[in-house]
């Protein structure tokens, strides 16, 4: 240690050594080897306690071994309004921490699920299956309600000229709101084959680059598809 630097170290210790002294005379923080605070106040005073110095509460303070040798500093004590803003950060950044483990977890599943391209266009085509299965189902629906509504047509042609009996009316008017219902759904199926192909479009592009050895969780999130608004016919018809 150089003398100027020893010099220094012998101030400090004076001046901290008589509350030193009390402390430890009453068994306070420096009997148990709490240390020597110092810091530099706002009027650039250099202060020295055994214990947090109340001036420098704003303040970094530096806390002494009894040789000189830094213990540990002590950061400034934070305003509620820098304790909220800090406390906002760290949720913010746990809240990124976790969005990034997702996103990794999310992709060392998706890999797993899919090693390669081939068992992804298997889980494609069983998606498709289902949607394929609904369109055939509405298809037949329709030549149900074309059969239906024969015999309708063929007794309304008796009243022609006269007024249709209420209770025919009401049947041929059900089987046409039937039938739009059931195009309406046929629309709205054929957007599903749409969403469903781009949806798995999207999430093989995403495969290819993992199974290239992108990292997991360093490719953002796979780009989502939306399914289609239920037409009014579809709804009007499902109440």
């Amino acid at each position: 240690m150089s003398v100027l630097a020893a010099a220094t170290l012998s101030a400090l210790l004076a001046g901290a050594w008589p509350s030193c002294a009390v402390a430890q005379a009453r068994g306070g923080p420096a009997a148990s080897g709490a240390g020597i605070y110092t810091c530099v106040d706002d009027r650039g005073r250099r202060l020295t306690s055994d214990r947090p110095i109340p001036d420098c509460v704003a303040k970094e303070q530096r806390v002494l071994n009894s040789d000189g040798s830094l213990r540990r500093v002590v950061p400034p004590t934070l305003t509620a309004e820098e304790r909220a803003e800090q406390e906002a950060a760290e949720r913010r950044a746990a809240l990124e921490r976790a969005a990034k483990a997702d996103a990794v977890r999310r992709d060392r599943n998706l890999v797993i699920r899919y090693p390669n391209e081939a068992s992804h266009r298997k889980a494609r085509e069983a998606a498709l299956d289902t949607v394929r299965m609904a369109i055939r189902a509405t298809e037949q629906r329709v030549q149900e309600l074309a059969v239906e509504r024969k015999p309708l047509l063929e007794e309304a042609e008796f009243y022609q000229g006269r007024q249709m009996p209420l209770r025919l009316k009401q049947q041929i008017d059900a089987n046409d709101a039937a039938v739009e219902a059931q195009r309406a759904a046929a629309t709205n199926q054929e957007a599903e084959l749409v969403r469903v192909n781009r949806l798995y479009d999207a999430e093989l592009a995403h495969l290819r680059k993992l199974w290239a050895g992108a990292l997991p969780g360093s490719l953002g999130a796979i780009p989502t598809a939306e399914p289609p608004p239920p037409s009014r016919a579809a709804a009007s018809a499902a109440r």
